[in-house]
């Protein structure tokens, strides 16, 4: 038995790996600021996988399509939480027709740097509680 076959692992697994996500797109956006005409992306709120037969969580995979040969091939790891990015345009467009807004980009970085964090601090308060079920009793 793996900590992946217990159920609230495999979702704080999922939940860390959309963070990371998230995080990155967030980091592109920033990047592409002053990319004329770039639209900023977000990934679609998190959701909880549904419950497998065998009580695990399971996750559709996610396959990408490149539409011409002068695209890059996505990194190895690719989305490993299976969420689609979706285009995020922020409160204001320049004259470029840019859409991203530095400080709406650095708040969803913060937002999602503590999510992060919390879902971390759960993970190893869930295993440390697993660690103290599984010492002997007694000095």
């Amino acid at each position: 038995m793996t900590l992946d076959d217990i159920p609230v692992f495999a979702m704080l697994k999922s939940r860390l790996s959309y963070l990371a996500d998230r995080q990155q797109m967030i980091a592109q956006n920033v990047a592409n600021s002053d990319t004329p005409g770039y639209t900023p992306k977000d990934m679609k709120p998190f959701a909880i996988p549904s419950q497998g037969g065998a009580g695990a969580l399971s996750l559709a995979p996610v396959a990408t399509t490149l539409t011409s040969s002068m695209h890059l091939a996505p990194p190895a790891t690719g989305q490993a939480s299976g969420a689609k990015p979706i285009d995020s345009p922020d409160s204001e467009t320049t004259l470029n027709g840019n859409s991203v807004v530095l400080e709406e980009e650095m708040m969803k970085m913060s937002q999602a740097r503590t999510d992060y964090d919390a879902a971390v601090s759960f993970y190893e308060q869930s295993l440390t509680l697993i660690q103290t079920a599984a010492k002997r009793p007694g000095p």
